[in-house]
């Protein structure tokens, strides 16, 4: 089997994607462009722990009941009726809510999308399985990346904690919400690697590093899932976006995507992989081309790799509008033969379809699609729909009429504790000057920023149902810790943005209820307003960082400097001599090499979710001891993107405290990451030492172990994330200067110690190489255990 360029194909993983979602008030851009803005849903189902190994047979192996039911079920079905079941569906201006009831009876409608109401979609389910001819149920599917009615911190944020029981609890908790307002599958988890934080849906996935993120995505699946997805309170994971969304050049949305085998293989096609072995039921397939071929008419990609070569068996589903929009990528003259390449590939379920409805009875009358063509997709189909449980009962998420809610919105139905618990163990702190924090609740502090009363914003972008009045600002946080302790001064300080065309973008679509609302003041005013507050005050706590909308779908950055004024506020609170507390929110790296070198302290706070503002609290206070650690590399700046710490070995590298001149570096600039990966500090002072190996030699099929202490010397408890780096010395191709192959979350008392193991074998010394084939070569190998990917301890050994 080839790859696109006639090339044989090893061993590696893949994913979907998604259109748009800036939810206001839980609304998301996907339902403003054509979908029933609603919500319902019915007595909490009773949450458990997150299952431990789910079952895989939807995807990875058969069962003979189903197969003859499916055969049985296809032998019985009109060209149309099968037509009908490659169709997803959402309400809107295209599809009012009585037409869409109509085409579902006649069995032209598979699934729909973003109704989320359980009394809105029980008359669409009963038209399916009363009315139609064959009685075939629909299935529900929304995008339940980080939360559902309870937003947790976004997926960037999540990754930070370097904890996947944490990712899979979030899941769960997610999982069962969705089942409560009745829905079937997720759109999630989104394992796209990103090395460009231009890109603004960076913010929705787990980060730079491929191990990380397949071990997220593992945990998301696991949790969404749990032992199988045909229970009332699990839902079927889709992942996405499959593939390689994360590498649009230029960090530009929708862009193409140019790469190498070798490279898809070693660094972007593993989370997808992950999610699949983990049991993922569904693949949402990518909107951009991949080295000139279009992901939605790819036949590499979703036949030859995701089919035959990783045994995939599950539903693949396009982005929305992505097969009309093969026509403008240009490999399509029109909509029937873009209908033809996108079956041929083997696109099952086409988002917002018209055109299989259109086209596909006529292809198959002319004979340009085979009915096995046609047929395999079906087969997918109605596979997952049995793996939903949905065959044995249809309303199996919905529950009874007189169970819905009489408000959907209750604040009783959402999970405020493990929102709460999850956000703190996901905040990054990345300054910490003469123990600026923790924070005493006592005295004067003043709030300042435009970020620090914003519930919207700390949702974050794809939100799902999450209600921005029942998000905890930041400011609702302090005032709920210090309360009757301390006295809490605010000031805006400045809008996010100062360019009015930028918020009308960031507005575009949301035409009943602007989300950026700008404070008509000057600039001087406001922060001339702050500065007079600060002085007022012991501390200065500053919330600063980007809106959530630029931080999304479709919000690429030409900067990833702080945007507006915001960072004139911070010189002029600076200037008042106070300790300066930057909070900063946000959905992607940033150049923040002026809060670095003068904030007191620096706290990564992402989009920290419904209980962000308590958590936060939480932190700065000292009622939690942070732990988190960045999964992404910050740049200095946007000229030294893309900045990663996997990078490839190369001829002439820049070495630190060495003349510059002929090595591979920017002349102007510092060189490295303004922050590495993995990094993060603690209240408490954390040391590693004693790195030793338990051999160095071994021969293939055995192992070593690699083994640190970890101390913690601070007056704190708390935890701290040990990480497993190896690097390969010498290969048959240039490999990274060192990889992530494990870590290990420790907590701590103070002044306790504990040795930390790692196991290291074939497993963690494999790689795709140059023929695309999973290898293990001899050689000498550096074994590296640190805080962070850049201050490490290190020994080595040699594989014979």
């Amino acid at each position: 089997m080839n790859d696109m360029n006639g090339v044989p194909v090893a061993d590696e993983r893949g994913a979907d994607s998604r259109t748009d979602a800036t939810e206001k008030s839980g609304l998301s851009r996907r339902q403003a462009l054509g979908a029933l803005a609603s919500v319902a849903a019915a007595p909490a189902v009773a949450m458990g722990e997150a299952a431990a190994a789910p079952r895989k047979t939807a995807m990875l192996a058969g069962s003979t009941n189903k197969k003859a039911f499916i055969d049985d079920l296809i032998a019985r079905m009109t060209v149309d009726e099968k037509v009908g079941q490659l169709r997803l569906i959402s309400i809107g201006p295209e599809m009012p809510f009585a037409k869409i009831v109509e085409e579902i009876a006649a069995g032209r409608i598979a699934g729909s999308f973003n109704t989320v109401i359980r009394r809105d979609n029980r008359p669409l389910q009963e038209a399916a399985v009363q009315r139609s001819r064959l009685k075939i149920p629909l299935f529900f599917a929304y995008d339940v990346v980080h939360g559902h009615r309870t937003t947790f911190p976004i997926p960037l944020g999540l990754a930070s904690s370097f904890d996947m029981k944490l990712i899979e609890r979030m899941a769960r908790v997610s999982a069962v919400e969705a089942c409560n307002d009745g829905v079937d599958m997720t759109f999630a988890p989104m394992v796209d690697i990103s090395h460009d934080p231009r890109w603004g849906r960076t913010s929705e996935g787990f980060g730079e590093d491929p191990y990380l993120v397949s071990e997220c995505a593992r945990a998301a699946v696991r949790g969404f899932q749990g032992t199988s997805p045909d229970q009332p309170d699990t839902i079927m994971a889709a992942v996405k976006h499959f593939a390689l969304y994360g590498a649009v050049e230029g960090g530009r949305d929708y862009n193409t995507v140019d790469m190498s085998p070798l490279r898809m293989h070693q660094t972007y096609l593993p989370p997808y992989r992950a999610a699949l072995e983990a049991g993922a039921g569904g693949v949402m397939v990518a909107l951009n081309s991949i080295n000139g071929v279009p992901a939605t008419s790819n036949t590499w990609l979703m036949q030859d790799l995701l089919r035959k070569q990783w045994g995939f068996k599950g539903v693949t589903v396009s982005d929305h509008g992505a097969i009309t929009e093969l026509t403008r990528h240009g490999v399509a003259r029109d909509n029937r033969e873009a209908a033809k390449l996108a079956i041929k590939a083997g696109i099952d379920l086409s988002m917002a379809d018209q055109v299989y409805l259109a086209e596909l009875p006529g292809l198959i009358a002319s004979g340009e699609i085979k009915m096995a063509e046609l047929d395999a997709c079906v087969r997918e189909v109605l596979g997952a729909k049995y793996d939903m449980g949905l065959f044995a009962n249809p309303f199996l998420r919905m529950g009874k009429k007189e169970d819905d809610p009489a408000d959907v919105r209750a604040d009783n139905r959402l999970h405020r504790e493990p929102a709460r618990e999850i956000a703190r163990d996901t905040l990054v702190l990345l300054e910490n000057r003469n123990q600026t924090l923790p924070l005493k609740k006592a005295g004067t502090i003043a709030l300042v920023g435009p970020l620090a009363d914003s519930g919207l914003d700390i949702l974050g972008s794809w939100s799902a149902q999450g209600v921005a009045t029942q998000a905890v600002t930041l400011r609702a946080g302090i005032e709920k810790a210090i309360a009757g302790k301390a006295k809490l001064l605010t000031a805006h300080g400045t809008n996010v943005l100062d360019d009015q065309k930028v918020v009308d973008y960031l507005n575009y679509l949301n035409w009943d209820k602007p989300e950026v609302i700008q404070d008509p003041r000057s600039v001087e005013a406001m922060i001339a307003e702050a500065v007079e507050v600060a002085k007022q005050a012991d501390v200065v706590i500053a919330a600063v960082g980007e809106l959530r909308g630029m931080s999304h779908e479709s919000s690429s950055r030409v900067s990833i400097e702080m945007p507006g004024s915001q960072r004139a506020l911070l010189k002029a609170l600076k200037a008042t001599g106070k300790p300066l507390v930057v909070v900063l929110m946000n959905g992607r790296p940033l150049a923040i090499g002026w809060e670095k070198e003068n904030a007191d302290a620096l706290l990564e706070t992402w989009y920290a979710g419904t209980e962000g503002g308590n958590a936060i609290a939480d932190v700065l206070f000292g009622d939690h001891n942070p732990s988190a650690k960045l999964p992404i590399s910050f740049p200095r700046s946007v000229g030294q993107i893309p900045t990663y710490y996997n990078h490839l070995r190369i001829g002439r590298p820049f070495t630190p405290g060495k003349p510059g001149n002929y090595t591979s570096q920017y002349f102007e600039e510092e060189q490295g990451a303004l922050y590495p990966f993995g990094f993060g500090l603690s209240y408490s002072r954390f040391s590693l030492s004693g790195l030793k190996l338990s051999a160095r030699k071994i021969a293939r099929g055995q192992k070593l172990t690699a083994e640190a202490t970890l101390t913690n010397e601070g007056p704190y408890e708390g935890a701290n994330v040990v990480q497993l780096y190896v690097c390969d010395n010498y290969a048959s191709i240039a490999r990274p200067v060192k990889e992530l192959k494990g870590f290990r979350k420790v907590a701590l008392k103070p002044g306790e110690s504990r040795v930390v193991r790692f196991e290291i074998g074939e497993d963690e010394l494999k790689f795709v190489n140059g023929d695309l084939r999973e290898v293990v070569e001899n050689g000498h190998f550096t074994v590296q255990l640190g805080l962070d990917s850049r201050e490490v301890l290190e020994q080595g050994f040699e594989l014979a």
